[in-house]
């Protein structure tokens, strides 16, 4: 989806124009990943690694960087509370940090599309929650992977499940994320449980 691999088969299109039409820039102005393996320089500060999602709309060979661009790279440093964290540099930083970091530098891109890759690996309870508001109050696409079905099943409008890289139900997590399918695709036993005092349903699994 964001231009890594080509398709074998099918198309992959923004807006009706195939991706592998569009120049790098122009994929990288549409889309932003935060994948779980970065390799980001670690001596840069995380203000620096911010401003290189400004990089699809900077000037060929021009490293300065306009009112606006500044202005969007702190709005994305407070939106991920990395304010204390700005002149420090990367290997400085835990994984749920860098995390937040890589999360910040997709947001500067400013994208239609946010891709990614288990966003709250590394991350506390607390931390993992305000990820997931963040991502939900965003006024663009979100698609992102995530092993927590519970978690899917509270945040996301719309689920594609997969058994061996094979798309096992594509609709609305109620829907997708039945007993019957979570079982098939896992292999496990799976049970939705009604729990007190939140009067929430939760998932839980048991081994055949």
């Amino acid at each position: 989806m964001y231009r890594y691999y080509k398709p074998t088969t099918g198309k992959v299109k923004i807006n009706g124009i195939d991706i592998w039409k569009l120049t790098s820039r122009q994929v990288a102005c549409s889309i932003a990943t935060v994948l779980q393996e970065n390799s980001s320089d670690f001596s840069l500060t995380v203000r620096e690694i911010i401003n290189l999602g400004r990089t699809p709309y900077s000037k060929w060979l021009s490293n300065s960087n306009s009112e606006n661009d500044k202005k969007i790279v702190q709005s994305s440093i407070d939106r991920l509370f990395l304010n204390k964290f700005e002149n420090r540099h990367l290997n400085t930083l835990s994984g749920g940090e860098r995390q937040r970091v890589m999360i910040a530098r997709a947001l500067a891109q400013e994208p239609d599309i946010l891709i990614l890759d288990e966003p709250t690996n590394h991350l506390d309870i607390r931390q993992q929650l305000e990820i997931l508001n963040l991502l939900k109050d965003l006024s663009i696409t979100v698609i992102t992977s995530l092993h927590d079905l519970n978690m899917a099943r509270s945040n996301c409008d719309e689920i594609l499940l997969l058994k061996d890289g094979c798309a096992l139900g594509f609709g609305k997590p109620n829907l997708i994320l039945s007993e019957s399918n979570i079982s098939e695709a896992f292999r496990v036993k799976a049970c939705h449980e009604l729990l007190t005092p939140s009067n929430s349903r939760q998932i839980t699994f048991h081994l055949h």
